[in-house]
């Protein structure tokens, strides 16, 4: 069994690898593990661009795949990976699941509902949520920086698609 730092970052990375998958399919990317022990039980990566569907982030959809395999909407025990610090909408899905644990690798600062600009307070939530954050930080940080320079450089040279931030 994995010491808990070491467990973190192996599926920090397995986030990692969702989110570059929405990169290359030319979604904002962020992705999510959702795992039960020491075994993913569900994965997602933002996908709201290809379904047209505001709600298709990473979080959602990994919670959604759960729930179908585990026949629960509530997901105790499990533990959600995720690459980018969860949203208002992300962050309330996860307390309606009854997530045990969050661990995310990065804030963000436009969106973020944990600490950043629009933080939810927590301790208020009638679920108490274990959120440990900076796993992977550079490397998640890293993932969405690239995406979005990309995308403005396309945008100068005219190529670019519009995307929005989740």
């Amino acid at each position: 069994m994995l010491e808990n730092n070491n467990r973190d970052k192996y599926f920090m990375e397995k986030a990692l690898a969702e989110a570059n998958r929405a990169a290359r399919r030319g979604e904002v990317p962020v992705g999510a593990v959702l795992v039960k022990g020491n075994k993913i039980v569900a994965r997602g990566y933002n996908q709201s661009i290809s379904r047209s569907d505001p709600a298709a982030h990473a979080e959602i959809i990994a919670l959604r795949k759960a729930g179908q395999k585990l026949k629960n909407y509530r997901l105790t025990g499990l533990t959600l990976y995720v690459t980018v610090e969860p949203c208002p909408m992300c962050l309330g899905a996860i307390l309606q699941a009854r997530i045990k644990r969050l661990v995310y690798g990065t804030e963000d600062c436009k969106q973020g509902a944990v600490v950043s600009r629009l933080a939810i307070p927590l301790a208020r939530a009638n679920h108490r949520l274990e959120v440990c954050s900076g796993i992977l930080s550079v490397e998640c940080r890293q993932v969405i920086s690239n995406f979005f320079r990309s995308k403005r450089e396309s945008r100068k040279s005219g190529e670019g698609l519009q995307t929005q931030r989740t």
